[in-house]
């Protein structure tokens, strides 16, 4: 009982060098953070605003949709706060569809070798990023009236 063993201790993370795998799958769950919080918190406040009645919900577009022409500093300040977090909203969106999309592709048992494992984990990134981009340009151009 007295002796000392010689086995390995756990290796800790700075050990390890980051990989795009690795930080898919720190960006999925927190991604994953993001919707279940922001989104939902944001999502419950447009539910209370649509059953308080008009006035609730004039208040939740001010500072949510569009502030408008007569607004404050404030209201204009909250309203690209809230703009800046549905971009952060959208992009945890795709970000956690696509690495779902690569996360079922490994389920089924593909995928696992090491340069494939990297190039589809580095696509997810890309095409989350591309698919926010794209979803901006569209809401832009709406907003915008090109």
């Amino acid at each position: 009982m007295g002796q000392k063993t010689t086995r390995p201790l756990s290796p800790h993370l700075q050990v390890y060098r980051w990989s795009p795998q690795m930080a898919i799958s720190i960006f999925h769950r927190a991604t994953g953070f993001v919707l279940a919080t922001a989104g939902m918190l944001t999502l419950l406040w447009w539910l209370s605003a649509i059953g308080g009645g008009a006035e609730s919900y004039a208040v939740f577009q001010k500072y949510v949709v569009g502030a408008g022409d007569s607004a404050t500093s404030v209201e204009l300040a909250i309203n690209w706060f809230f703009r800046l977090l549905a971009l952060a909203v959208i992009f945890s969106f795709f970000q956690h569809l696509f690495s779902g999309l690569r996360h079922l592709v490994l389920d089924m048992g593909a995928g696992y070798e090491l340069k494939t494992n990297r190039t589809w984990a580095l696509a997810a990134f890309v095409a989350a990023i591309f698919a926010t981009a794209l979803v901006a340009l569209v809401v832009a151009s709406r907003v915008i009236g090109v």
